[in-house]
């Protein structure tokens, strides 16, 4: 069997081999029988969890969420049982890896079992303890390459309650959509605090990596009840970051965010049950909740002016790139009073590199204010990249100018 000389190569040193090893079985269990899989590759499987040798036990990390859709109920929760382990195995590496996989093991399940996760008693303990797990390797006393994983972890979380949403959309029983919903509710209560606490990361890799991930979590968790309420204030806490590397992060996230298109409670604003800004619970009624409601690009609007003064050029400069995407999201009059004010202050940065930027994103702002508005500032602009210092942005200026011909039309060309 080809299974067993790969067996030796999972547990290698070399993590290269190992991920080439593992892609390999993997293909290699596609093709066998159903008894030849339990008995061959699902066995190999639990001879890796359970070898002294760290890197075969890296290897089982991997490929227990590959096998646990074929796997029959008692060996699923045999290998459910091996997954905890590896998790709080002592060796730093194995956690990691058993982290970068948690949130792939979570999806697989619920995408195999469904409602079952919660109704069937066999089934009872999945979603729960791989909650623990999670809680577990988010914790402050992990190592800084475990906690990392937190906010990829989310994402897969996020995708799949939403997948037991919609699941639970065709549920025959009422009772049992009721009881869906419920369970969806309390697994989110437990999720948020986590992606929250990767704001607050004393690791600024961590809060990089939620940073550069957060648009990707708000679209896992935008279907899901109360979620934007408590994300929101989160991803403007990642725009006034200490660090600019997260800041640029989040700042290039923002037009992504903005188009998942929910509508969330404004900056500041306070009402009965709510305390928005700290992702508290709000239970408010429908009345009160479409009175104060406002799409998330309206709110995040709001912080643009801040970052057109941000220290960091990078910031800056990324903030150049995508702010003119929320025109579209905002209608011309939102765009004129919130939008134009921060663009035109970008449109005189001292930095080249901004004011090149934001030239070459002009066409959504156009399509939705025209050109009028901002012709007083646009050519000064462009007549100082063209005598600017640097070859390059000259160079840069050349190349946009059929661009910028397109954009502005014949007449102010």
């Amino acid at each position: 069997s080809l299974l067993t000389p790969l067996e030796l190569l999972l547990a290698v040193e070399e993590s290269v081999v190992r991920e080439k090893a593992a892609a390999s079985v993997i293909a290699i269990s596609q093709s066998l029988s159903a008894a030849d899989y339990t008995h061959e590759f699902v066995g190999m499987i639990g001879r890796l969890a359970n070898k002294e040798w760290f890197t075969a036990r890296i290897s089982a990390c991997t490929l227990i969420a590959h096998a646990f859709p074929k796997m029959g109920p008692e060996l699923r929760r045999t290998h459910l049982e091996y997954f905890a382990k590896l998790c709080k195995d002592d060796v730093p590496m194995v956690r990691r890896i058993a982290s970068k996989n948690l949130g792939t093991l979570f999806y697989t399940v619920v995408d195999t079992l469904g409602a079952a996760v919660f109704f069937d008693k066999s089934n009872a303990n999945y979603s729960l303890t791989l909650l623990d797990l999670y809680e577990l390797l988010a914790g402050g006393d992990q190592p800084d390459s475990v906690r990392l994983h937190t906010t990829e972890n989310c994402v897969c979380f996020g995708r799949a309650m939403a997948l037991m949403l919609g699941q639970s959309s065709s549920s025959s029983s009422s009772l049992e959509k009721e009881e869906i919903m419920s369970r969806i509710d309390a697994l989110v209560k437990r999720i948020l605090p986590l992606i929250a606490a990767t704001i607050d990361d004393r690791s600024w890799r961590v809060r990089w990596t939620a940073a550069s991930k957060f648009a990707d979590v708000v679209h896992a968790f935008k279907t899901l009840h109360g979620a934007m309420d408590a994300l929101v204030p989160n991803y403007e806490k990642l725009l006034q970051d200490p660090e600019a590397e997260v800041r640029t992060a989040a700042t290039y996230n923002l037009s992504e965010v903005a188009k998942t298109k929910a509508m969330v409670y404004p900056a500041g604003w306070s009402g009965a049950g709510s305390d928005s800004d700290n992702g508290m619970d709000i239970d408010d009624d429908d009345e009160t909740k479409n009175t104060h409601r406002i799409p998330v690009a309206q709110r995040l609007v709001t912080r643009l002016v801040g970052l057109t003064e941000d220290d960091s050029v990078n910031v800056r400069a990324a903030l150049a790139m995508v702010a003119t995407e929320l025109a579209p999201l905002l209608g011309k009059d939102a765009s004129v009073s919130n939008l134009l004010p921060p663009m035109l202050l970008l449109l005189r940065d001292s930095s080249s590199e901004v004011r090149l930027n934001i030239i070459s994103s002009l066409s959504l702002l156009n399509d939705v204010i025209g050109t009028d508005l901002l012709h007083q500032s646009l050519l000064p602009a462009i007549l100082d990249l063209a005598d600017d210092g640097k070859w390059r942005i000259r160079l840069a200026v050349i190349e946009r100018i059929p661009l910028l011909a397109k954009q502005l039309g014949s007449d102010f060309f």
